[in-house]
């Protein structure tokens, strides 16, 4: 081929490339945006896949889950109970009462309720009755509560105040309490970042390319969720939904920030978008693959956990973690391609390589520079200081109760359960219309039954019969009492493969930590028989010890998982160990000060055993993704500069766009606590303080400052620690 002729070809090849060029972003555009169009309608549909049964969440082996996988053999109907109060300041006459039944009759009738209601039970004082109500459970619980409440409300008698209580009461509450995730929650979320984002960038498109690249990773996740959970391959719930939504918006928005951060920087080096582009996606590519894997390691480690609501997060979250990766990496440089520097319109990066190269490669100016200046200078004095102030914080952790909540208090705000368990408890036992379900083998009833009775945490004790009215008949010491006048006989208990199901109304309500003490003991006092004890109590019980046995397990795994992860990536041993010190640090003192905060001010009944392995899980994970971001940018000027000097550049390079990450991500998980729930406004506290404290002490100043006393020897024993 001839000089010409190549000259020829090299010019026809080049419409070509940036034909190819411009094809490969369009693509990857479309892909998302069909794949997002997919995912987005099931905003609306989550409930249809998802549960917020407690007894759902617990391990196979625990005993309330063996209870009440027995319990449809005994009681038939799948249901769940709503305990319906009425309340009199003065003693209810007898045509209130009459009233109230014709009202509970009718009521009967509605779609939803399965099975026979109680007759209308009146308390010893006469100034209360109760009656209980099945309701199906696989229908919409909440909706059919509200419609009973409502109803029976309109037909009461003048003077009596209506509740609906009990269980189905509890689960409407929750139902409600979520039901703003797919709404406000994503709206207020994405509402945060996009102002954070024009307040930092002074542009207004370049934050809608940037929510646009987390809004798609979103819903392409929802996508594969949904499906998964449809199949039965995942669990969701409530709590689930609402860590997926923040934890995706808020590690798409981190890892689209370090993308465009550098392709600004390259943007002053090249008039070519596309290498620009190229160049952007390879200098953050490491940094966001190693951030997102330590996130998903750390969240798979939640596999382990023995509590089902623990370890479904695990996948559910990393699969989100998995998408907001991969639309920084692909999403976003299509975007940013097809833009150009208009992106970052009305400050467009002017192709500059001389000031660039004047700057070598760093500002000299700005408060991040101002910084480096200072800890260049005093180092130690600074290191020490702020790991003092941390430790102070720290202490607070001896005030943090998470031993568990009363199912009442989960709810913030207002609760109709809420109040009706109070009005119940005033008048009857508390533990009415949520007993413990005791299985206990036939030829052990009555001894079953007198250590029921023998407890001071049980009013009173039944058995399943399907000759008496209400489908039970009442136990005591003497054994079964008959309906009826004196002479009927007792009817014959239900049994089923040799066992039969006691009903115990506990003294106390049933979600609190007399009735959970109640449990623990009848559990012991049927220690070595084939008892086995259930019920709301037990599931509430036996949810708290798997939780702490997770909580143990879990948070010593991540550490090590990470600290690996650290060691591979930063090829050093010294500097990962520190570096984890330094993030259970951070950890600590968001916890020390979240428990005061809790205790002091906003005055909480306590917190799940969950709160701080949750916590854990997502300030450990998410806080050292900005010392990755830190140090890998150090590790990189460290080859050109030397190490004390990489680690000053590195701060004053980076100290923009993590602090912007760091914001964001406080944001997002602030906008959890919106959602009444006492669980996610714990967790939205103790992440989003913990993420403010890694952001702008730990990273800007902790961890600089101790590794430039330290120097070179921080890359221990790499090459790199001997060549500094």
């Amino acid at each position: 081929m001839s000089m010409n002729q190549s000259k020829q070809h090299a010019h026809a090849a080049k419409p070509r490339r940036r034909l190819l060029r411009a094809l490969i972003p369009a693509v990857l555009i479309l892909i998302w945006l069909a794949l997002a169009g997919m995912g987005g309608p099931l905003f609306g549909k989550i409930d249809e896949v998802s549960s917020n049964d407690q007894t759902s969440y617990l391990p196979e082996s625990a005993e309330a889950t063996e209870v009440q996988a027995s319990l449809g053999k005994f009681l038939g109907d799948d249901t769940i109970p709503a305990v319906v109060v009425f309340t009199s300041d003065t003693k209810l006459t007898t045509e209130q009462t009459d009233t109230i039944t014709e009202a509970v009759k009718d009521a009967s009738t509605f779609d939803g309720i399965k099975g026979d209601i109680s007759p209308v039970i009146t308390s010893d004082d006469g100034k209360a009755a109760q009656v209980f109500v099945p309701i199906d459970s696989k229908a919409e619980i909440a909706d059919v509560v509200t419609s009973l409440g409502n109803e029976l409300r309109k037909t009461a008698p003048g003077g009596v105040t209506v509740y609906v209580t009990g269980p189905a009461g509890f689960t409407a509450d929750l139902v409600a309490g979520f039901a703003g995730i797919d709404g406000i929650l994503l709206l207020t979320a994405l509402l945060a970042v996009f102002v954070i984002l024009i307040v930092v960038y002074r542009s207004l498109l370049l934050p809608i390319v940037v929510l646009s690249t987390s809004l798609f990773a979103l819903c392409v996740a929802l996508l594969v969720v949904w499906n998964l959970a449809k199949a039965g391959i995942l669990l969701l719930s409530g709590q689930t939904q609402g860590i997926l939504f923040i934890l995706v918006i808020g590690a798409a928005t981190d890892y689209s920030l370090l993308v465009v951060a550098r392709f600004r920087e390259e943007l002053r080096l090249t008039q070519d978008r596309a290498v620009a582009i190229g160049k952007a996606i390879k200098g953050s590519f490491e940094p966001i693959l190693a951030s997102g894997g330590t996130v998903i390691a750390g969240l798979l480690c939640l596999l382990l956990s023995d509590l089902k609501s623990n370890s479904t997060l695990g996948p559910v979250a990393a699969i989100g973690i998995v998408f907001a990766m991969l639309s920084a990496l692909t999403l976003l440089p299509a975007l940013l391609f097809a833009f150009g520097r208009a992106a970052y319109w009305p400050r467009r990066p002017h192709f500059e390589p001389e000031a660039v190269k004047a700057e070598n490669g760093m500002p000299s100016k700005g408060v991040w520079h101002w910084l480096a200046g200072v800890i260049r200078s005093h180092p130690r004095k600074i290191w020490i200081i702020t790991t003092v102030v941390l430790a102070i914080g720290a202490l607070g952790v001896t005030q943090l109760n998470a031993q568990g909540v009363p199912q009442s208090d989960l709810i913030i705000g207002k609760s109709e359960a809420r109040d009706g368990q109070a009005a119940l408890g005033e008048h009857f036992p508390g533990g009415s219309g949520s007993p413990a379900y005791v299985i206990t083998p036939k030829d052990e009833l009555q001894q079953t039954a007198d250590t029921l009775l023998d407890s001071s945490g049980i009013d009173s004790v039944s058995v399943t019969s399907a000759d008496s009215p209400s489908g039970s008949a009442p136990v005591t010491n003497d054994g079964i009492q008959a309906f009826g006048p004196p002479g009927t006989p007792a009817p014959e208990p239900t049994v089923r493969n040799g066992d039969v199901l006691l009903q115990a109304t506990l003294s106390d309500a049933a979600d609190s930590e007399a009735a959970a003490t109640t449990i623990t003991e009848l559990r012991n006092s049927f220690k070595g028989s084939d008892v086995l004890v259930g019920g709301v109590t037990a599931t509430a019980v036996d949810t708290n010890q798997a939780s702490i046995h997770d909580r143990n397990l879990i948070i010593p795994l991540i550490l090590v998982v990470i600290l690996l992860i650290l060691m591979m990536l930063l090829r050093s041993i010294l500097a990962p160990v520190l570096l984890i010190l330094t993030t259970v640090l951070s950890f600590g003192t968001a916890l020390g000060v979240a428990a005061v905060m809790f205790n002091g001010v906003f005055n909480f009944p306590g917190a799940d055993p969950a709160v701080p392995l949750y916590s854990f899980v997502f300030l450990v994970a998410l806080g050292i993704d900005y010392n990755i971001f830190l140090m890998t940018r150090v590790r990189e000027e460290s080859k050109l500069y030397g190490t004390r000097e990489g680690i000053l550049r590195g701060l004053t390079i980076t100290g923009g766009v993590i602090t912007s990450a760091g914001m964001v991500l406080a944001a997002t998980f602030a906008a959890l606590s919106i959602i009444p729930i006492l669980f996610l406004v714990q967790i939205a506290f103790i992440v989003a303080f913990g993420v403010l404290i890694d952001t702008f002490i730990v990273r800007s100043l902790l961890v600089p400052a101790l590794t430039t006393d330290i120097g070179p020897s921080i890359w221990w024993p790499s090459k790199l620690g001997r060549t500094s």
